[in-house]
């Protein structure tokens, strides 16, 4: 295979979610989050699985920082679940909770692994919740006062910041569809919430600036490109307006101070206006220090005129391989992305913040061979190392995951770890990826 090496500050890493690997739901104080809440009514996860335990991080941390140094990652991207430090959203400190986030970070910095702290990785304290949850405008000054409180805790030592990760799921997917919690189904509501967010994004990038802290923050969004089918006219408007809902709903406002102008008169008419503030675009435009990008797949678009959705139809290519998730492996995808992103948004650093695959692996004789997720590694990794020397900033690459974990929906059913959770025992096993992965790190070169 040929040698692609990386700039030599490049940073490798894998990320992780607080409620899909800590476990320890009511451990310790912590308050019940919204997943607590979704995963415990029966019928909305695969097989009724749960976060309860999950894979009992809280409790197995420093085994798994172990692992980490294992594999030589330079950089592990965790969230903080705010239920955990403030089980009412506001208001009392659990002490127990926050310590264990303090613990991590002293833990990664003992061997030289940089901690990377997400704010908002989906479990909103179910309290907050029952008030509106993100629909309703206090979440505004309620998640600042929760961002504060880290930041005073962990400033310190944590020096890179991601506001909130991926916040078209948590809009659309939690109060649209309603296949994540809380489980809502209104698109008017879901727009609000989306607002909300990011509003709440900019006004903790905000409080950072005011503090001074040493640092750069920034916000994890997922984008996938969308192509057309065909060249027909109609398919090419359905791809570019699927771009709008799910990458340009985003990017623009908080690159451009704007949301896009065709879905913006489409909802308008729809659904009337949501409730926002004369200065809150200019709040979530303000300068970030990086993009984080979450890719896994691309959208391929054509036009359905009998689709309630605006006509618009994702179709597959059937010659195509997929993953567990039956996502379309498409790793040009991801150099499409990054080269469009740098040429029509903005030209900050970029970090892949998550990317990776689930697939159906086995453990035989203690061994996985996950072959195919080093190949699916491997591809996006020259797609990486492709748009870079085409120009585009990107400083940092996050494997998703560390370890097989609770994958929302699906619960337990898809296992996009480096590491295989035996989840009856608990017992972690390097995957042939980690090893591989590994020797990427060292060499920083493919």
């Amino acid at each position: 295979m040929e040698k692609y090496k990386f700039p030599q500050d490049f940073r490798w890493g894998t990320a992780t979610s607080s409620y899909q690997i800590e476990g320890a739901y009511n451990q310790d104080g912590k308050g019940l989050s919204i997943w607590d809440t979704f995963t415990h009514s029966e019928g909305n996860i695969y097989n009724n699985d749960t976060g309860d335990q999950a894979c009992d991080h809280y409790n197995r941390y420093k085994e798994d920082v172990k692992l980490m140094e294992k594999m030589g990652i330079n950089s592990y991207r965790f969230s903080i679940s705010w239920p955990r430090v403030l089980p009412n959203g506001r208001g009392e400190v659990n002490k127990k909770g926050l310590k264990f986030y303090k613990n991590l970070v002293d833990e990664l910095l003992k061997v030289n692994i940089e901690p990377v702290v997400t704010f908002y990785h989906w479990d909103l304290p179910q309290k907050l919740q029952d008030e509106g949850g993100w629909g309703n405008r206090d979440i505004v000054k309620y998640f600042v006062n929760y961002a504060e409180l880290i930041f005073d805790e962990l400033g310190d030592k944590v020096k890179t910041w991601i506001t909130i990760n991926e916040p078209f799921v948590v809009a659309f997917h939690g109060n649209s569809r309603g296949d994540h919690a809380p489980g809502i189904k209104n698109h008017k509501v879901a727009l609000q919430v989306a607002h909300n967010l990011l509003v709440s994004h900019g006004e903790v990038v905000k409080k950072f600036r005011n503090k001074n802290l040493d640092g750069d923050i920034g916000i994890s969004l997922n984008l996938t490109p969308t192509y057309s089918f065909t060249d027909k006219k109609e398919d090419v408007q359905a791809a570019k307006l699927l771009d709008e809902y799910i990458n340009g709903w985003f990017l623009d406002p908080i690159f451009k101070g704007k949301y896009p102008d065709k879905l913006s008169n489409i909802y308008l008419k729809k659904y009337g206006k949501i409730n926002k503030k004369k200065n809150d675009l200019e709040l979530i435009n303000q300068d970030i220090d990086f993009l984080g990008i979450n890719y896994y797949s691309r959208a391929l678009v054509k036009y359905n005129p009998e689709l309630k959705f605006y006509g618009i139809e994702t179709v597959k290519r059937k010659e195509n391989d997929y993953t567990e998730m039956d996502w379309e492996i498409y790793p040009d995808g991801l150099y499409d992305l990054l080269i469009n992103i740098n040429h029509n948004y903005t030209d900050i650093p970029i970090f892949i913040t998550e990317n990776g695959a689930a697939f159906d692996d086995k453990i035989i004789n203690k061994k996985i061979n996950d072959s195919k997720r080093i190949k699916y590694l491997y591809s996006h990794f020259k797609s990486a190392y492709k748009a870079l020397q085409n120009g585009v900033p990107l400083k940092r690459y996050y494997v998703w995951s560390l370890m097989d974990n609770f994958e929302w929906a699906y619960g337990y059913s898809k296992r996009f770890g480096l590491i295989y959770i035996d989840y009856k025992t608990k017992k972690r096993f390097l995957k042939d990826s980690a090893y591989w992965y590994k020797k990427v790190i060292k060499n920083n070169s493919i």
